[in-house]
């Protein structure tokens, strides 16, 4: 099985000591599976991705999200004629899943995501942009690697449009800044935060309007090792990943938000999750940028 493993994922180990470590970390992740498969009561179900030989510690250098102490404004939405569901990946708004790699810029790639979504709304185009320049330019609270938050990276862009992914590609690590503002073409001229409410019904209604970001919690292992259907229970609140809501429905009688990771198409269902509203604190800081 391990060596199966091994070779799906082109995992080359440079010692017996690191092959030994990591089959012991790799024997945990199968222990978390087996047991998330005795519960009965989950909708999700998990296997092994590329994380399945990681540490808990360097799992969590991915997770990047840094939140605000301060809540800041947010509005309240109309709820009243809300459709069943919202598919913004089917309508042509979401660019392929990326792939973060080995940096806590998730902030950055949830930011890309939201402003992506509103150009192709806003002009009928859909371009990739660049993480890269957030990571290395967007230094009003933002930490590149060391992690950052949506609603400071918008605030950046405001006066600093983003530039395209091909012209400012993606390294997966800090470097200084390289921005061009000629070629500056994602716009944001001001965002909004959603406001936080149990039944999801706003983050609903913001889903409407397009692409929003959203924090989650992502440590755990539900979340971790998904692979398919509606994480329904056991993913706290406390928030420590930035990713990208990208619609809404119901499967099997359970409503769901249907979220892009920034983990390579490998990881969950093709690079998506879906979360129920009571799940990971998704509707507890989610923001959007206005064209």
């Amino acid at each position: 099985m391990y060596m199966k493993y091994v070779s799906e994922y082109g995992k080359s180990y440079g010692t017996k000591a690191e092959f030994e470590f990591r089959l012991d970390q790799f024997k945990n992740t199968m222990a978390k599976m087996a047991a998330h498969n005795m519960e009965n009561s989950h909708q999700s179900t998990v296997g092994l991705n590329q994380f399945s030989d990681w540490t808990d510690a360097e799992y969590k250098r991915l997770l990047g999200y840094k939140g605000k102490t301060v809540a800041g404004e947010a509005e309240v939405l109309d709820t009243s004629n809300l459709a069943d569901g919202v598919n913004w990946v089917t309508k042509g708004a979401v660019t392929a899943v990326k792939n973060q790699g080995q940096c806590g810029s998730c902030w950055a790639f949830s930011t890309t995501g939201s402003v992506e979504g509103a150009m192709f709304l806003s002009t009928g185009t859909l371009q990739s942009f660049s993480e890269q320049q957030l990571v290395d330019c967007s230094k009003n609270g933002n930490m590149g690697c060391n992690g950052g938050l949506m609603d400071y990276a918008f605030k950046y862009i405001e006066s600093n449009p983003l530039m395209l992914e091909s012209d400012y590609q993606y390294t997966a690590r800090d470097g200084s800044c390289k921005y061009v503002s000629s070629k500056g073409v994602g716009k944001v001229k001001s965002y909004k935060d959603v406001s936080r409410d149990s039944s999801g019904s706003q983050l609903k209604a913001a889903l409407a309007k397009g692409p929003v970001s959203v924090a989650i919690e992502a440590d755990q292992f539900v979340f971790q090792g998904y692979t398919s259907g509606v994480i329904t229970h056991g993913c706290g609140t406390n928030l420590d990943h930035g990713v990208l809501a990208v619609g809404y429905g119901t499967e099997s009688g359970q409503d769901y938000f249907l979220v892009k990771n920034s983990w390579g198409a490998s990881w969950g269902a093709n690079g998506y999750v879906k979360i129920a509203p009571s799940q990971c604190g998704i509707t507890m800081s989610a923001s959007y940028p206005t064209e």
